[in-house]
This record gives structure tokens, C-alpha cells and sequence, in this order.
């Protein structure tokens, strides 16, 4: 079990799971049963799996080759391949269950976020943008919410996916740097591979900076969010910001800092001012 949580990172759920829980804040029109809840919950952890195992199997022969993914579990071994598509299956299946559970639309557009998660190991191999590929996937997830608890898609649950794909891509951005040279050197392709490590954190900070806009345009469209919200959208903000002042073209050794700390308090953050705000 662990070498299988660290196969797939579980605890890097953190950093969508808040911002999954706030969605559902902002869009249901009314409260949800524990039971749709539930399966909600479920269908976000199982697809997330399903998205870091074929993640893990697709990029086994460049893992194996990267100094800095060599020692993961899979790229050792501890983890055969055939017991990652055996994960991949399983959670799959477990993601299809809970969509059809949900409701019929839901499980309609299952395939469609099944083919997202394959398609982004696949992008950084075809196109120079994999991280808006990443981005898409995030983007899905109001738009889910929405179709789960409201069957419909609502212009908020747009913006909010909007805003969630954004965030992702660019952080995606700053984790494609620690892997410049052996891109570049492997011919695989990413915005940093592409443009330079100074003009890539340019495109990452424009992208964080459409989030916080998009967020901010939340405020107008959904009736509830008012000053808390705006109070935690300034701390969003300012940890924005702080996390690209980590990180310089000639600097990064604060990376690891910048990607796991600061995106999880922002993610934590985001949810914990809406939630407070919604029941305000």
C-alpha cells in the first residue's frame, strides 16, 4: 500500500481535492445528499488514480532514464508494470461506477475524462503546451461538480474551471523546469523546452495572474461571496506571488518550495474563505 500511495502521490490529492470541495460550495442549488456526495468524492479520488497510474506506465522508459525520477518506485521496480495497469483498470472502473451512480449525464461524459488522463502523459511528446493539456483535466472538474449535483453547466462553473486550469498549468510550468536539460536532451517538449527557463516563468506568471482574475470575477456571479471571500482571495494572491518570487532563471533551488508548499496553502486557503463565506 504505500509503495502504491507513493506510486501515485496521493498526497498531492491536497492541492485539487480544496478547490474541488469549493466548487461544490459555490454550485449546488441544493444541499447534496452524503450519499451523491459520496460518490462525487469518489469519482475525483479514483480519476485522479487512474490519471497518475497512466501517467506512471506511459512515462516508465523516460522515468527510468531521468535522474531525478530513476529512484521512484516504479523506475526501481517495486512496482511491476503489470500491477500498474491493474491499478489503472481498477480505478477506472471505480471512477465509471461512481458516475453512474451520480446520474446518466455523468456518466455520459465519463470517457471524456478517462481520454484527458491519457491523452496529458502522451503531450509532452506531440506538443510544446502539455501543461494546458494538464490544465484541461482541471478545468472538467467544476464543470463536473455542476453536472453532478445541477445537471447543467453553468457559466460560474466555467470561470471556476477556468481559473482551476489555469492554476495547474502554471504550476505545471515551474515543475517542467526541474526537468529542462533532460527535455531538451531527450526531445521531449514542454514550454521551458520550448522558450528558455526566463520566458516560461513569464507564461506562468501570466497564467496564475488569469486565475486570480477569474476568481475574482466569481464575486459578481455568485450571490453569496462577499468580503470573507475577498479577504481570502487577497491571501490567494499574495501567495501567488510569493511563489514566483522564489523562483529565478538563474535560481531554482526553492522549487520544490514554491510547487508543493505554497500551491497547497493556496488550494487550503481557497476553500477554507469560501466555506466560511458560504455559510456566513
Amino acid at each position: 500500500m504505500k509503495r502504491f500511495l507513493e506510486l501515485t502521490r496521493f498526497e498531492h490529492t491536497l492541492f485539487a481535492l480544496p478547490f474541488a470541495l469549493a466548487s461544490i460550495l459555490m454550485l449546488y442549488q441544493h444541499m447534496p445528499s452524503l450519499w451523491k456526495l459520496f460518490w462525487v468524492l469518489t469519482a475525483f479520488v479514483s480519476a485522479r488514480t487512474a490519471g497518475m497510474a497512466l501517467n506512471r506506465l506511459i512515462d516508465l522508459p523516460i522515468d527510468r532514464l531521468n535522474p531525478r525520477t530513476r529512484e521512484w518506485v516504479h523506475a526501481r521496480g517495486e512496482v511491476s508494470e503489470s500491477q500498474i495497469r491493474r491499478l489503472v483498470l481498477l480505478s477506472s472502473g471505480a471512477f465509471v461506477l461512481s458516475c453512474l451512480f451520480i446520474n446518466l449525464y455523468a456518466l455520459l461524459l465519463s470517457p471524456l475524462v478517462l481520454f484527458l488522463l491519457w491523452l496529458y502523459p502522451y503531450a509532452k511528446r506531440i506538443t510544446y503546451y502539455p501543461h494546458l493539456v494538464l490544465g484541461c483535466v482541471y478545468f472538467l472538474i467544476p464543470l463536473a461538480i455542476d453536472v453532478a449535483f445541477n445537471e447543467r453547466v453553468s457559466l460560474e462553473a466555467v470561470i471556476l474551471g477556468l481559473a482551476m486550469g489555469f492554476w495547474v498549468a502554471g504550476f505545471d510550468i515551474l515543475y517542467a523546469l526541474q526537468d529542462y536539460e533532460f527535455d531538451k536532451e531527450h526531445g521531449l517538449k514542454s514550454i521551458p523546452a520550448r522558450y528558455g527557463i526566463e520566458k516560461a516563468l513569464l507564461f506562468s506568471r501570466a497564467f496564475h495572474l488569469l486565475t486570480f482574475t477569474l476568481l475574482l470575477l466569481l464575486v459578481f456571479r455568485v450571490d453569496f461571496l462577499g468580503a470573507v471571500y475577498l479577504l481570502g482571495l487577497l491571501a490567494v494572491g499574495m501567495f501567488l506571488y510569493y511563489e514566483h518570487k522564489l523562483i529565478k532563471p538563474y535560481d531554482l533551488s526553492k522549487l520544490n518550495k514554491a510547487f508543493f508548499t505554497v500551491n497547497g496553502y493556496i488550494s487550503v486557503l481557497f476553500f477554507f474563505f469560501t466555506l466560511i463565506d458560504r455559510f456566513l
